[in-house]
């Protein structure tokens, strides 16, 4: 519970910290990524267990696939960018998909 309510006060930060910046020009967005294959894994699992945890992580993601810690970088590189120059509150979802899924199906 206390993960869910962490997340979600988040958001809210980031959207009032956005609504009380956007008169300054400030943008403030965040980004939310699902599971992302990170040396974390290597560290936590054994070494044998890693290969089909991802792969049993991505069927709930309609992309069929685990983020990428480039992907996630990528995507921050953008929102730093003056590419993003009118964009602000966004949180931006990273997961594949994961959200837009209402059941988990192989």
């Amino acid at each position: 519970m206390a993960y869910g309510m962490s997340k979600a006060a988040l958001d809210l930060f980031t959207k009032s910290l956005a609504l009380d910046l956007a008169p300054k020009q400030v943008r403030v967005n965040s980004v939310s990524p699902g599971i992302i294959e990170t040396e974390v894994f290597s560290k936590l699992m054994p070494k044998e267990a890693i290969t089909p945890f991802l792969e049993s992580a991505a069927v709930v993601y309609p992309l069929r696939k685990v983020g990428k810690p480039e992907e996630v970088a990528k995507a921050i590189a953008f929102l730093v960018s003056s590419e993003s120059s009118f964009t602000t509150g966004v949180i931006l979802q990273l997961d594949g998909g994961a959200q837009l899924n209402t059941k988990v199906s192989p």
